[in-house]
């Protein structure tokens, strides 16, 4: 295998590349608490129906129909073709949510033919805690995470990693929150599974920093250019890695269809954000903390045995 000699100056521009991500997050920070998430049934709670028609769905009589019998905040759009509709609507406290969904099929299997594809329904209190249980298992991934990274490094080491990891979780959430795309189950379980790309990423970059430092314990290098030197050494790794997962994610987009696509635009940005963070964020955040050799080897006294 051919390997590809590089010698960019990451570090560089590591203080742009904060400064940028720091804008980035609080955009996004503001885009979640201002516009939110477009919660999908599973957070939320409520019912999705799904139908098929033989020709094109005639959209706008159903809307028409939801917003007649007062089906309140329900949606109607189609979904992967014009002749497969999604109807959403959210919990109604006032009805028996069970039968709701029965009701606006029969009433609609009255006017129209079509083929029911299937019927998903969350109670809000299932909802609440899904949200709530994810959240928790997503801190205590990050918790243990910090506490491997500390003992296998260097605390320092830890702080970056988590950083990178908080810094691509983030810019996913706000993401979707600017682009309203719907934030469901499989989109947090696409988040968890960014978190450990990009740790895996971002360790390998940090094995080969330590390795680095240790090598060199005897020279005169600052902590900068074994930055750069590690990262080249590792970049062949982290863009066949990347790019060949782009390929695949890029794929399922496109071939996946609705149900999907929110996974599968979440995994294909998290691995984008993830390469990026792992570079900069992680590495950039060694430096700032002022990490040196002294602090990742380990002194030996020569006159003991």
């Amino acid at each position: 295998m051919k390997i590809i000699n590089t010698n960019f100056e990451f570090m560089k521009w590591h203080k742009h590349a904060i400064y940028t991500s720091t804008f980035i997050i609080f955009v996004s920070l503001i885009s979640v608490f201002t516009k939110g998430l477009n919660y999908g049934v599973d957070f939320n709670g409520g019912t999705i129906i799904e139908i098929s028609f033989n020709e094109s769905a005639p959209i706008n009589d159903i809307r028409n129909h939801l917003k007649e019998k007062n089906y309140k905040k329900s949606s109607v759009q189609f979904f992967g073709s014009e002749k497969d509709i999604l109807i959403r609507m959210p919990n109604i406290i006032s009805v028996n949510e069970a039968t709701l969904s029965n009701t606006l099929i029969q009433e609609l299997g009255d006017k129209y033919e079509f083929d029911l594809k299937r019927v998903e329904y969350v109670g809000a209190q299932v909802g609440e805690e899904l949200r709530d249980q994810g959240i928790m298992a997503a801190l205590i991934a990050l918790m243990l995470i910090m506490l491997y990274i500390a003992l296998r490094f260097e605390y320092r080491f830890s702080i970056g990693a988590i950083l990178a990891l908080l810094h691509d979780v983030f810019l996913i959430i706000g993401i979707f929150s600017i682009t309203q795309i719907e934030f469901n189950l499989s989109v947090f379980a696409a988040i968890l599974a960014v978190i450990g790309y990009s740790l895996n990423d971002t360790i390998v970059v940090f094995d080969r920093i330590r390795e680095n430092f240790k090598s060199t314990i005897t020279e005169n290098i600052n902590t900068e250019d074994i930055m750069n030197q590690s990262i080249n050494q590792t970049l062949s790794r982290t863009l066949i890695t990347s790019l060949t997962t782009i390929l695949v994610l890029i794929s399922l987009m496109l071939f996946g269809g609705e149900i999907l696509f929110g996974f599968s635009f979440a995994l294909l940005v998290g691995v984008i954000i993830g390469t990026y963070s792992s570079i900069y964020i992680a590495s950039s955040t060694l430096l700032i903390m002022n990490i040196s050799v002294k602090d990742v080897t380990i002194e030996i006294d020569e006159e003991r045995p």
